[in-house]
């Protein structure tokens, strides 16, 4: 097919089609032979953005070629567009998507909230992503992705580049070379201090919008409310549940991500929070998440329990530091996987600690080296690699987490969770929080 091909035409086809089918993603994409140069356009060039945009543009097989962000000051789409100044610059990132025969893929590093509609839309044009942790905003949002990638064939990766790093990568390599035996059970948590706001009532008023930002346009898919200088834009969205997901979801995908990777894990059968009563905006201050997961060869049982912790100074209980060295303290964050030959430590970007059974210090490790995550994806984009957190591993990776917001909000109450039907079959109130609604004429097209 030629021609430009917007995305606005792709989803007026959709709507007078019913939405039942999509057009083929072939007919908005290249293919690239060996010697082509990936184009990519990034969305959000700010702050975690900014980190993206030059990992994937440190492959000399690419070429940025559109950058997007709703704030044009210099910490966001002023130095992007410095730096790469041959490419054309948006502030909607729909209008980037209208010219979509100017990229191949696309970086997709905005809040939370915003992974799913921006990402979504770039694969139904056949567009290669690379999205920011954790995948979505909700459970149905991360299903969507993984059936997107797979349905449009385009190369996916999320951006929880700790994945690729030595340590996570030999902590992995450590449980399937059997060295720790089956793993009987998982204690996971972040003990940080989260800079953005939890557990707090919406400030009242509004302030004047600076005239680098679009504050409608960064509100996108979410509920509208007046600007409030330095509480939502340009980091503490984080702490909304409007915009972000919490400790657990901001950090969920990567520390249980070499739990998943290492065990083989797929949906959990059921989990039970313990947290707090949610403020109405707001997430809480902490939070504990029981899942049970189906057994895998790496696992001792039938069934394998991973809990979730997370508050300041938080650490696993003294049942789960027994099996480690009295002189040993464990990390700020991070995971203990208790083997049936010793016992793991995954600490949070640093190299894993192996305590043999009856061992007073570690064992001798064989480190696993690092390969790059960012470039990773824009090889396999050009048919030369493959990705390891594509969307249909870091799609279920992101339901778990997400799972575990929804379990946050019903304190003490087990949610047995179909993962076929994506249905609670137990406790149905909480289904409506496995997905949400969207600001109006914002609505994402679904597969």
């Amino acid at each position: 097919m030629s021609g430009h091909i917007s995305r606005r035409q792709v989803i007026k086809s959709l709507a007078v089609a019913g939405a039942a089918i999509a057009l083929p993603a072939a007919s908005y994409s290249r293919v690239l032979g060996a010697n082509d140069r990936l184009r990519v356009g990034s969305v959000g060039t700010g702050g975690k953005g900014w980190s993206d945009l030059n990992g994937v543009a440190a492959s000399p097989a690419v070429e940025v070629t559109a950058l997007c962000d709703i704030d044009s000051s210099e910490p966001h789409l002023g130095r992007a567009a410095e730096k790469y100044s041959n490419a054309k610059t948006y502030t909607d990132w729909r209008k980037l998507l209208d010219n979509a025969n100017a990229v191949d893929g696309v970086i997709v590093s905005t809040p939370d909230f915003m992974h799913a509609p921006v990402s979504l839309a770039a694969m139904q044009l056949g567009k290669h992503v690379f999205c920011q942790k954790p995948l979505t905003h909700t459970v149905f949002e991360s299903r969507q992705m993984k059936e997107a990638a797979k349905r449009n064939k385009v190369v996916t990766q999320m951006g929880n580049q700790i994945q690729s790093h030595t340590a996570y990568r030999t902590a992995v390599a450590l449980v399937h070379a059997d060295k720790i035996g089956k793993v009987k059970e998982v204690h996971s948590w972040q003990a940080g201090t989260p800079s953005w706001p939890r557990n707090i009532e919406r400030p009242a008023g509004e302030d004047p919008v600076p005239k680098t930002v679009a504050w409608n346009l960064w509100q996108g898919v979410a509920p509208r409310r007046p600007y409030k200088s330095d509480i939502y834009h340009p980091f503490n969205w984080r702490g909304w549940q409007d915009y972000g997901t919490g400790q657990l979801g901001d950090f969920g995908c990567h520390i249980l991500d070499p739990v998943f990777k290492s065990l083989e894990l797929t949906a959990p059968l059921q989990l039970t929070a313990e947290a707090p009563p949610l403020k109405a905006e707001t997430w809480t201050e902490s939070a504990t998440v029981r899942y049970i997961f189906p057994g895998t060869q790496y696992t001792a049982g039938d069934t394998i329990h991973v809990t979730w912790y997370d508050a300041v100074g938080v650490r696993p209980p003294a049942e789960v530091t027994a099996h480690l060295p009295k002189s040993y303290s464990l990390p700020n964050a991070g995971s203990v996987l208790i083997g049936e030959k010793g016992t793991l430590v995954i600490p949070h970007v640093a190299m894993p600690k192996f305590f043999p059974n009856g061992a007073d210090t570690e064992a001798a490790i064989e480190e696993v080296l690092s390969v790059d995550h960012y470039v990773q994806w824009a090889d396999a984009a050009r048919g030369e690699a493959e990705t390891t957190s594509a969307f249909d591993y870091s799609g279920p990776l992101t339901e778990t987490v997400l799972l575990g917001t929804v379990g946050i909000r019903f304190p003490g109450q087990t949610l047995k969770w179909n993962a076929q039907e994506m249905k609670i079959p137990n406790f149905s109130a909480a289904e409506p929080w496995l997905t949400k609604s969207y600001a109006a004429g914002w609505e994402p097209t679904w597969v």
